[in-house]
């Protein structure tokens, strides 16, 4: 007797992942798209254009390039805490060095997403016949380096693992069982002087910027080629400036813009991510793709000389008719020694929403000159 696992559990993990993703997709692994760290996420999950610590590898490894010493940082997070399933969590973990003979940072990562137990049954009827897990992970490895005084440029090459189960459905001969590899590309501007034309305000030293193209590689094969599913390759624009700088009250702005290059034509085939770098941007008239941009910021206070207690605040947006998350985020942060502790907290404005009172914990611990 040919064996499956039961269709609606199967709908509901998918429902899950895609509802991670920056904006509804039908890609595969959006685990990819999940902001890790405490404190990019309690300022409305944005950090492109910051990206000064070692989770510069997820928001911008062009963001090594400015960065000395050491650090190992890592998170965790209850996902989707509003649908009640208590073993559905992601953790990333990322460790930094910066190198001399190099000339730049290197850095290593793991993000683990467990979606939990699923159930098996029967094609004949209900009865369970077994039980399987699902997990999803990437392995990554980044490099930044200064290419001028002001301007750095960074790169990651990451291995993607994905497990849905460990078999296909009646007809298949394939198992929901992908891996595939991917990288990212970065750049960051952090301008030592930009004096504001017929003023003297220099804004240098408080202003960045950072563009991150992330997820980048060929189409992940579950069960066939003809059913290939493309990976969440991601644009992202930041923008950050630093409003107040003082030996004990510094106050930071960042915002980020970020778009989802993923494609699939009218016959529903999916194109390969070389087109769909350019054709995600065209395939529809201008004001709808301009719609189709994910909007994050917020502030970052911090107090103490060195730096102490910090306290965050951000809001996303995604527009009504492309996924329709909005929340409020709020963070807070404590720095002491070598060590430093983060937290964050997602306000989805409704009941029940799925995102809704998530929390994340980062820890991270920096050494060799690598300051706070």
């Amino acid at each position: 007797m040919v064996k499956r696992f039961t269709l609606v559990v199967l709908t509901t993990g998918l429902f899950i992942l895609e509802s991670m993703a920056q904006q509804v997709t039908t890609s595969a692994v959006p685990f990819l798209l999940i902001a890790p760290n405490s404190r990019s996420s309690g300022m409305g999950e944005a950090g492109t254009a910051l990206a000064d610590d070692a989770w510069a590898q997820y928001w911008n490894p062009a963001g090594f390039a400015f960065q000395q010493g050491s650090e190992v940082a890592l998170s965790h997070a209850n996902w989707l805490p509003g649908f009640g399933l208590s073993d559905l969590w992601i953790a990333h973990t990322v460790y930094k060095q910066y190198i001399e003979d190099f000339d730049g940072t290197i850095a290593a990562g793991l993000t683990y997403l467990n979606l939990g137990e699923f159930i098996r049954t029967a094609p004949t009827g209900p009865e369970e016949i077994g039980r399987f897990k699902g997990y999803e992970f990437a392995i990554t490895a980044g490099y930044g380096t200064k290419v001028l005084e002001d301007l750095g440029i960074g790169v990651n090459a990451r291995f993607i693992h994905s497990r849905l189960a460990p078999f296909g459905t009646d007809q298949e001969k394939g198992r929901g069982v992908a891996s595939g590899l991917s990288f990212d590309l970065g750049v960051m501007y952090r301008p030592s002087s930009v004096v504001i034309p017929f003023t003297d305000v220099d804004i240098g030293k408080a202003l960045s910027i950072g563009a991150n193209l992330s997820n980048i590689g060929p189409n992940l094969t579950y069960i066939d080629k003809a059913q290939a599913d493309p990976l969440p390759m991601n644009f992202r624009l930041g923008f950050g400036y630093q409003i107040l700088q003082s030996e004990f009250n510094n106050l930071t702005y960042v915002v980020d813009f970020s778009k989802l290059l993923v494609r699939r034509t009218a016959s529903g085939k999916v194109s390969p991510f070389y087109k769909s770098i350019y054709y995600s941007w065209v395939d529809k008239p201008f004001r709808e793709e301009l719609r189709d941009i994910v909007t994050s910021m917020g502030f970052e206070y911090w107090y103490g000389s060195p730096r102490l207690i910090a306290l965050r605040i951000g809001y996303f947006y995604e527009d009504p008719e492309y996924g329709n998350r909005k929340f409020m985020t709020y963070g807070a942060g404590l720095r002491y020694d070598v060590y430093a502790f983060d937290f964050s907290y997602i306000d989805a404005f409704e009941d029940k929403h799925p995102l809704g009172e998530t929390l994340r914990f980062t820890l991270m611990m920096s050494w060799e000159g690598s300051p706070f």
